[in-house]
């Protein structure tokens, strides 16, 4: 090997030493000791996008590795520089060359140049990395195809759950959505799940105690599970977004595909949008694409896919079982030493508003315009008899049980959750119809 060669070798090796970020265009060799999986940090931001206005929403990067296609990133977080975490899959020993490249056809029409670096790539070998069974198995995602270039219920992130199982453990994966075109509306979201995100369970996998796959899963259209008997890259399962509410399948016609990086999350005693809280711009991408929709409004009723400013809510996450009652929460809110408290239901008064699912969960409820997280001093959880599902007559009168209320915050001017004000411990139960659970905030 000549000395030149070596020198290429050694710089691939280690990478550039100081960053170079490079405009619309990047390019980066690595060395591969051995195989594996591979990740790489792209730190990248674009001049005049913005998610929340039209023509300005996005730079698409085209991702190629050796050549070939690996996925689109969509830069969704505006001018600042930020870190994406993508995978690029299964390498092998030796020498490879990754790139990066602004996709006009993907791009809004008035986003600026993209600023693009890739400080470090990542590797996941066989019996050395702990993660390396659930990272290897992450589905890659196929954009559902009327979203291509339309900046709408983008996938913003993964992540898995490990669950034991009676032949070993099964890997569960889920994504965040950046929106739902279809299925529950918008008010109804905020109310039942606390978020105008899409959160859904994709893919799992069960392997035995020598990581051999026992069983493959997805939930499909209908929110069926079926098996999985579609086609893998490497180890990893392609699934295609098929229907409006995220659901996937394990065929498709499109070719823009995602593949966010997964990260490990354990949700004991915490809601799926814990994961939300742990990545919280994802809460300001949601809720400027709320704005671009044309979804909010300044004091819309109940039922018409619309919800006040983000910014006006406040989240609570509680867990309790729930049994074939319902439950709703209300907030209490001043906004003078002086003044009567404004009581804020999450149900706005609509039964099919209620929380009627065991476990945790988030509710989120608007409180009148001007009002601060400070303002806040009550917290009130109702129990109610479940409505029969045909429309009739009430058919329950179990009690709720509350175990805890984990957070209550709001939104502050940029979109991002603000500190928690109240943490509360139970238990508690409250029968339905019957004096609700009140919790006051110091």
């Amino acid at each position: 090997m000549t000395p030149a060669a070596i020198a290429m070798l050694i710089a691939a090796l280690l990478g550039p030493l100081t960053p170079i970020a490079s405009q619309d265009h990047h390019a980066r060799a690595f060395m591969a000791t051995s195989e594996g999986e591979t990740f790489a940090t792209v730190r990248a931001g674009c001049a005049g996008c913005d998610w929340g206005e039209h023509g300005r929403e996005s730079v698409a990067l085209k991702v190629t590795l050796d050549g070939r296609y690996s996925q689109h990133l969509q830069l969704v977080r505006g001018e600042a520089t930020v870190d994406y975490h993508i995978a690029l899959g299964r390498v092998g020993k030796g020498l490879h060359h990754l790139t990066l490249d602004r996709d006009p056809a993907l791009t809004a029409s008035g986003a600026g140049p993209a600023t693009i670096d890739v400080p470090e790539i990542t590797f996941y070998t066989p019996g050395q990395s702990g993660d390396y069974t659930a990272l290897s198995m992450a589905p890659i995602l196929y954009a559902r195809e009327n979203t291509v270039g339309k900046f709408t219920d983008l996938p913003l992130l993964m992540w898995y759950e490990v669950v034991p199982t009676a032949h070993g453990r099964q890997f569960r994966y889920s994504v965040i959505f950046s929106n739902e075109d279809g299925g529950t509306q918008t008010d109804r979201l905020m109310a039942t799940w606390g978020r105008t995100t899409d959160i859904e369970f994709v893919y799992g996998v069960e392997v035995d105690g020598a990581d051999r796959v026992v069983a493959e899963e997805f939930q499909g259209p209908g929110h069926e599970v079926p098996a999985f008997t579609g086609t893998h890259e490497g180890r990893h399962p392609l699934l295609w977004v098929s229907t409006d509410n995220n659901m996937v399948s394990d065929t498709g016609r499109t070719t823009i595909r995602y593949a966010p990086m997964p990260v490990a999350f354990d949700l004991t005693d915490q809601a799926r949008e814990a994961v939300m809280d742990a990545n919280p711009w994802t809460y300001a991408i949601a809720a400027v694409e709320m704005r671009r929709e044309g979804k909010l409004a300044e004091e819309p009723p109940p039922g018409i896919n619309k919800i006040p400013d983000p910014r006006r809510f406040v989240f609570v996450e509680a867990c309790g079982t729930v049994g074939n009652a319902a439950l709703a929460i209300s907030v209490a809110s001043r906004r003078s030493s002086g003044g009567d408290l404004a009581w804020s239901a999450s149900d706005r008064g609509l039964p099919q508003y209620r929380i009627t699912r065991d476990g945790c969960f988030t509710i989120a409820t608007p409180l009148p315009a001007g009002t601060h997280a400070s303002d806040v001093r009550a917290i009130r959880v109702n129990a109610f008899a479940r409505p029969a599902e045909t429309g009739g007559a009430a058919v329950s009168t179990d009690s709720v049980h509350v175990m805890r209320i984990n957070k209550v915050f709001m939104l502050d001017e940029r979109f991002l959750p603000g500190p928690s004000i109240l943490r509360w411990e139970g238990p508690a139960s409250i029968r339905a119809g019957g004096d609700p659970l009140e919790v006051t905030i110091p």
